[in-house]
């Protein structure tokens, strides 16, 4: 008696796929790896090349097409050197801080949005814009000192949002201040190029840090707020009102119960800002010049008059996306988890 033929289509044993299907799948799988990840050979290779090797190409196979140079490193590091920890070092700073600022405010609002009812008045929202107009003016073409125009600014708005609190106006809810919040992402950022440029440059601030995480924190804000209220409205308010019984403040609750069950939303919202934050291009070039430089700035410099110097622009960018790709490799575990806890509420 023969033993029974097994089919290419059909599973060996049950939870397993069929020979032909992960033929199929682990093949699609292989092909876009090579896909993806051929880039990053391309750098590297690339990385290693003279530009005469460049110039002549394509040269794709190390010690086999072409003999591999360290000219390119050996002018990033030793030549440049200064030239190009300063960057590094600003991009580090200005990334690794701003994501820390939009971190702790974005939390604390997104928590407080899922957690608490706001019923702002358009009143009061335009005695803030009217206030905020005249302080912008007055700096910009009156000549007033900021921190003055700022003192008067505050003042205004207090004294009208007093006299105004008795007149009957509409309110907004939580929702509509969500949507608000993610509206200033959908706003080009060249649109406020010009306006924040003039805004450092009256209050002495241009090519500063300062600068740069101001600005990074008040772009990045948005995205933290409206993903982490995602992650806030899924964990039940059971834990918090038990806590809350058993006698815990809300800052404990918040802290002890509620940060730690988010945890994985966290780390996953804080490496897609600062992901954000190192790669941003646009807002450094308006607002650095030599001191605040950073990384992308230098990588873009080495299109020059001679053309792309691809051989110095691939080691600068390979040692660019290092740090994003060692926290990647050491988070994955809680992106994964966030992605899962973001797409599934309830």
């Amino acid at each position: 008696m023969t033993a029974p033929r097994l089919s290419l289509f059909e599973p060996r044993r049950l939870g397993s796929m069929a020979p032909a299907t992960a033929i199929i799948v682990y093949g699609a799988l292989i092909f876009w790896s090579l896909v993806v990840l051929f880039p990053l050979y391309w750098l590297l290779v690339t990385s290693v090349k003279l530009p005469i090797q460049v110039s002549d190409g394509p040269f794709y196979l190390p010690f086999i097409d072409f003999e591999p140079s360290l000219h390119a490193w050996r002018y990033i590091f030793v030549d440049l050197g200064r030239d190009t920890f300063r960057p590094y070092g600003n991009s580090l700073i200005t990334a690794t801080i701003s994501t820390a600022l939009a971190m702790l405010t974005g939390t604390m609002a997104a928590y407080a949005l899922s957690r608490m009812k706001f019923r702002p008045s358009i009143l009061a929202i335009l005695v803030f814009i009217l206030a905020a107009t005249l302080a912008i003016v007055s700096v910009a073409w009156g000549g007033v000192d900021w921190r003055l125009a700022l003192a008067i600014a505050l003042a205004l708005f207090f004294l009208g949002l007093r006299a105004a609190r008795p007149v009957p106006s509409p309110v907004l809810g939580n929702g509509d201040i969500l949507f608000w919040m993610i509206s200033q992402r959908i706003m080009p950022p060249v649109v406020s190029a010009i306006p924040v440029y003039v805004m450092f440059q009256q209050v002495g601030l241009l090519d500063t840090h300062a600068a740069l995480i101001l600005t990074y924190t008040t772009i990045n804000l948005p995205i933290v707020v409206w993903l982490m209220y995602d992650f806030f409205v899924s964990i039940p308010r059971d834990l918090e009102e038990s806590a809350e019984l058993d006698g815990a403040s809300k800052l404990r609750t918040f802290f002890e119960i509620v940060l730690p069950l988010a945890k994985p939303g966290l780390v996953a919202t804080a490496l897609l800002v600062f992901i954000l934050a190192w790669n941003e291009y646009l807002l450094a070039l308006f607002l650095s010049t030599v001191k605040a430089q950073t990384i992308p700035l230098l990588v873009a410099a080495q299109n020059a008059t001679r053309g792309p110097q691809w051989w110095y622009m691939s080691v600068l960018i390979i040692i660019m996306i290092l740090p994003v790709i060692c926290l990647t490799f050491f988070l994955q575990r809680f992106i994964s988890k966030g992605l899962l806890l973001g797409a599934v509420k309830g």
